[in-house]
């Protein structure tokens, strides 16, 4: 195994875990139970914190799995939709930059890339609706999502498609969210430090020039701009509104 790949592998771990604990963080609210806690994350509270985030009806993050799940049958129904859709090496230069849009709606690895990115975007997307509000969470997944397949047709990653890179981008403003609204200049940056990593791996990610660090660090810097600075926990819905 080369070092790209390891590095690659080792990032998609970090990635990953503090995926899920940012996901309890987010949804239990600062100070919560599970909040910073040495066992948050765990298979059990994660599903917890995602059903109270799907009792609420998050109806934008419901929108999008429908839009995912139609194009996913699609795209078996007729092959020939993932070629017309996905990212093409020399789109950009023949004119095709709708393709940066379209690339999202289609799994261009299968079944595989399907069984992991509808389920991820269930999840985080309920959770991240719950935090940053609906329009909030179509804008980060939307701009995370088109930036990240642009700077893939630009040469990182020229053929290609799924909407696993949005998913990556929610996963950023979540985490920075949560920073911002942690007390970052007091005992909140020593219990919830681990979610520096969520940027630190964006940046490392994108070193190595793949695309899922582009949305990782775009949504990270979404999370600055679009959500208000509170004093509130993460999981209040009138921060978010």
């Amino acid at each position: 195994m080369s070092p790209h790949e390891i590095g690659l592998y080792a990032s998609a771990a970090v990635v990953v875990g503090v995926g899920l604990r940012t996901l309890v963080l987010a949804g239990s609210g600062a100070g919560g139970p599970a909040a910073g806690g040495p066992s948050a994350g765990g298979p059990g509270e994660v599903l917890a914190v995602v059903r109270t985030a799907l009792a609420r009806r998050p109806w934008a993050t419901f929108a999008l799995f429908a839009v995912m799940a139609v194009m996913a049958v699609v795209q078996y129904a007729v092959p020939a939709v993932v070629e017309d859709l996905m990212r093409q090496p020399d789109a950009l230069h023949d004119g095709q930059w709708w393709r940066a849009g379209t690339a999202l709606l289609v799994q261009s690895s299968g079944l595989v890339q399907i069984a992991f990115n509808l389920p991820a975007l269930l999840m985080i997307g309920a959770v991240a609706e719950t935090v940053l509000g609906w329009w909030r969470t179509l804008a980060v997944f939307l701009v995370t999502g088109v930036l990240a397949h642009v700077v893939s047709l630009a040469g990182w990653a020229p053929r290609g498609g799924g909407d696993s890179v949005a998913v990556c981008g929610l996963l950023g403003a979540l985490a920075v969210t949560c920073l911002r609204r942690g007390n970052l200049g007091g005992p909140g940056l020593k219990a919830d430090w681990y979610l520096l990593l969520v940027p630190a791996a964006a940046v490392f990610l994108c070193a190595l020039r793949n695309n899922h660090g582009a949305g990782l660090l775009a949504g990270c810097l979404l999370g600055l701009v679009l959500v208000p600075g509170a004093t509130s926990g993460p999981g209040s819905r009138t921060a978010a509104a």
